[in-house]
C-alpha cells in the first residue's frame, strides 16, 4: 500500500490529465448511497459465486479431464479469465463503501487486470462459439483443426490480444484528490472527448458487436445442421444454444447501451436534459455493470455443468473429496471410453452441449 504522504505538494495540481467522472469498474458518481450500501454486497456475492463456480470448472478440468481437447483449452481459459475478472472486485467492493487506499500502482494494476478478463472472455465465448461451429457444421475439417495444439496457440495469441486491449486502462488510471478523499479514476491525456469516445467504442465493439456477429452467424449455422436431424438430443443441443446466446445479450446488452448513452450524451441530450440524466446516468452503469459481472457466474453452468460428463465428475469429486480436499493421489476414473463406445466425436461434441 503506497503512502500518500511522500507525494510531492502540487502532485494534484500539476497532473497534466483530464479528469474523467467514470471509475473503474464501479462508476458511481451520483448515488452515493447506492454505492456504499449495494455495491459491495452485491460484488462480494458475485465474487463468491465466480470464483466457487470457476475453480471448480479449472479443477475438473486438469485434474479429471485431462485437457483432452480444444474445447477443454478454450473452457479452461474461459475460466482463468472469469477469475481474473472477479480478482479485483474485493477491493473495488471496498473501495465503493469507502474510498481508494490501495495507492496509485494497485489502481493501475487492478484496472487493468479487471479489463484483461472482461476481453479475454469475450474473446474465449468467441473461440468457444467457433470450436462448436467446426465442430458440428464442418466435422470432417473439425478432426484436422480442433486439436490441442491449435488450441493453445489460439489461446496464447488471444491473451496477447487482450493485454493490449487493456493498456490503455493500465496508462491512464490514476489515484486523484476528490472531496477530500481519494479516488481511483481514468485520467485522459489531451483530446479527452476523443480518447473517451475511443475507448467505450473499443470496449462495446470487442465486448459486444463483434461476439454478437459471430454468435448469431455460427449459432445459426449449427441450428440449421440440427434441425436437420430428427434427435432428441440435438434438440436439446438447439435448446442450450439458444440460452447461450440470450443469456450473453441480456447481461451485457444493457451496460454497453448504457456505456454509449453515457459517453455521447453531449450528442444526444440537450443542456437541460442532460444535466436531468447525468446523474441518473451514473446509477444506471453502475446497476447495469453488476447484472453483466453476473456472467462470469453463470458461464460455469452454460458452458460446463450441464455437460453430463462434468456433472459425473462433479458428483465423483464432492463424493470423494468430501473429508479429505482435493484428494491427492486418488486415481479418478475416465467416463471418456463408456462414452466414446456409443457416441461419434461430433455426436459427443453435441450431447454435452460444448
Amino acid at each position: 500500500m503506497d503512502d500518500y504522504t511522500d507525494l510531492p505538494e502540487d502532485y494534484y495540481l500539476t497532473t497534466s490529465y483530464y479528469y474523467d467522472t467514470d471509475v473503474a469498474p464501479v462508476r458511481i458518481v451520483a448515488g452515493e448511497s447506492f454505492a456504499s450500501y449495494v455495491v459491495p454486497p452485491l460484488y462480494s456475492l458475485v465474487f463468491l459465486f465466480g470464483l466457487l463456480g470457476n475453480s471448480l470448472v479449472v479443477l475438473i478440468l486438469i485434474r479429471y479431464k485431462k485437457l483432452k481437447n480444444m474445447t477443454d483449452i478454450y473452457l479452461l481459459n474461459l475460466a482463468i479469465s472469469d477469475l481474473l475478472f472477479i480478482f479485483s472486485l474485493p477491493f473495488w467492493a471496498y473501495y465503493a463503501a469507502h474510498q481508494w487506499v490501495f495507492g496509485d500502482a494497485m489502481c493501475k494494476i487492478l484496472s487493468g487486470i479487471y479489463y484483461v478478463g472482461f476481453y479475454s472472455g469475450s474473446f474465449f465465448i468467441i473461440l468457444l462459439t467457433i470450436d462448436r461451429y467446426l465442430a458440428i457444421v464442418h466435422a470432417v475439417f473439425a478432426l484436422k483443426a480442433r486439436t490441442i495444439t491449435y488450441g493453445t496457440v489460439t489461446s496464447v495469441v488471444t491473451w496477447v490480444v487482450a493485454l493490449f486491449a487493456s493498456v490503455p486502462e493500465f496508462v491512464f488510471h490514476h489515484v486523484q484528490m476528490e472531496s477530500e478523499t481519494h479516488k481511483c479514476t481514468i485520467h485522459y491525456p489531451k483530446h479527452e472527448n476523443d480518447w473517451k469516445q475511443f475507448l467505450t467504442l473499443m470496449r462495446v465493439v470487442l465486448g459486444l458487436a463483434l461476439p454478437a456477429v459471430i454468435i448469431v452467424f455460427c449459432y445459426m449455422q449449427i441450428i440449421k445442421i440440427l434441425i436437420k436431424g430428427r434427435n432428441e438430443r440435438k434438440q436439446k443441443a438447439v435448446k442450450l444454444i439458444s440460452v447461450i446466446m440470450i443469456v450473453y445479450f441480456l447481461l451485457w446488452m444493457p451496460y454497453n447501451i448504457t456505456l454509449l448513452l453515457q459517453t455521447y450524451q453531449d450528442s444526444i441530450f440537450s443542456c437541460g436534459l442532460k444535466n436531468d440524466c447525468e446523474g441518473k446516468l451514473s446509477v444506471a452503469i453502475g446497476v447495469t455493470e453488476i447484472i453483466a459481472m453476473i456472467h462470469c457466474c453463470i458461464n460455469p453452468v452454460i458452458y460446463a455443468f450441464v455437460g453430463e460428463k462434468f456433472r459425473k465428475y462433479i458428483s465423483i469429486f464432492f463424493q470423494k473429496c468430501t473429508l479429505v480436499p482435493l484428494c491427492p493421489g486418488r486415481d479418478h476414473p475416465s467416463l471418456d471410453r463408456s462414452t466414446s463406445s456409443y457416441m461419434s466425436t461430433t455426436e459427443h461434441d453435441i450431447s454435452i452441449g460444448l
